[in-house]
């Protein structure tokens, strides 16, 4: 951690360069003889990562930002304070505290965090950021998050950690027990210093698996932003034994969209042919697999089992996208250019023998536009087009 990049007259360039041709401003040096221009670039492109998805930093003077992936790889606000809103208590512990944005929303719920952090440096400049932020209730405390627990003689009210998939011996891991640190393999030594435990994983992990892996799962949330899953977080309670209930989010511009089920429901879905309006679901849905369970629930049919659009007479407020079904038709390129004429057009396909791709270089169209086309089957295992209007 370089402190002269705090001075006010890097701080000055730093930002009067968040709009700068990178490349280009590296050809030129530093204009400072103690800081490296490879340095500025750093703080330039890590700040400029931050002004959408973390704001507060962002807008906040004098700020230090380590690296772009570290930026990459921590929370969003948005998905940082809905994790603050699922804890209370007095003292929570952050055993893989990172860049320190949960930790950050955390210490609005909770009276006392510690922030562990094994990075020596990014513990360094989460410790300065948080003066800055005017946060006085976090602790830092650089070194292994799960050895500190170990040592510690509190009873915490929460164990909060979000372990890496990036695993030195085995690169990009897709099981629980292979990510850093091996959260199954120290579940007693974490039950011991508290009785509940919320995880943070990576949506490319796999549910089921996931579950497996741990125990006593009580809730399973699924967090999406502009309908591009984000995080999936576990909640464990200790001696736990009832469902799983599952939460799907999907946080948009206009609205945030939840849906809710438990694991142990046997849903029945309602299949049926297109009528006045379409839907498609948002991808936390899609990944919690709630096929079954929101043409049950919300009442709709579903147009083939394997087909996961859903269909109804009356408009209805649907965790996704709803469309005005305009036309039906067979596939039929000869059809769908004389319906439309423009050859532009958005292009879906569910449960299609053919990709988007390959649609766009049979029917010639571009996409854009006003007009949706969904590719699908349907009950009678025929394939169809449904010409759409956007709702």
């Amino acid at each position: 951690m370089n402190f002269e990049i705090l001075n006010n007259e890097v701080q000055e360039f730093i930002n009067s360069n968040l709009k700068s041709d990178i490349t280009k401003l590296i050809l030129k040096g530093s204009p400072f003889p103690s800081i490296k221009i490879q340095e500025i670039a750093e703080q330039i492109l890590a700040k400029n990562k931050c002004k959408k998805k973390l704001p507060t930093w962002f807008n906040t003077s004098n700020i230090y930002y380590p690296n772009k992936l570290n930026i990459e790889q921590t929370s969003s606000e948005i998905t940082a304070k809905y994790k603050s809103d699922l804890i209370s208590g007095n003292n929570l512990i952050d055993i893989t505290g990172g860049f320190g944005v949960d930790s950050y929303f955390f210490s609005q719920k909770v009276q006392n965090i510690t922030h562990c952090e094994i990075n020596d440096e990014l513990s360094k400049i989460v410790t300065h950021n948080y003066k800055k932020l005017n946060i006085h209730n976090i602790t830092t405390f650089k070194g292994d998050g799960i050895q500190f627990l170990e040592n510690s003689t509190t009873k915490f009210d929460w164990v909060y950690a979000d372990p890496s998939r990036r695993n030195d011996e085995k690169g990009k891991v897709f099981l629980l027990e292979d990510c850093i640190p091996n959260i199954p393999e120290n579940l007693t030594a974490l039950f011991d210093k508290t009785n509940n435990i919320l995880l943070k994983i990576s949506p490319i992990l796999d549910i089921t698996s996931a579950i497996n892996e741990l125990v006593y799962v009580k809730e399973i949330h699924i967090i999406a932003i502009d309908n591009d899953v984000k995080e999936l977080l576990f909640l464990l309670e200790k001696n736990y034994a009832e469902p799983i209930k599952i939460e799907t989010i999907n946080f948009t511009k206009n609205c945030t969209q939840q849906f809710a089920f438990y694991k142990t429901e046997k849903p029945s879905a309602t299949y049926s042919t297109p009528k006045k309006y379409l839907y498609e679901p948002n991808t936390a849905i899609l990944k919690a697999g709630a096929f079954k369970h929101i043409s049950e629930k919300l009442k709709i049919g579903k147009l083939h089992q394997h087909s996961h659009l859903y269909t109804s007479e009356n408009l209805i407020d649907f965790p996704g996208r709803g469309f005005e079904i305009m036309h039906l038709i067979p596939y039929d390129k000869k059809r769908l250019k004389r319906l439309i004429p423009s050859k532009k057009a958005n292009i879906t396909t569910r449960n299609f023998p053919e990709s988007v791709s390959q649609i766009r270089k049979k029917t010639g169209f571009k996409d854009g536009g006003n007009i949706y086309l969904f590719f699908t089957t349907d009950i009678n295992n025929s394939h169809i087009v449904l010409v759409c209007t956007k709702l």
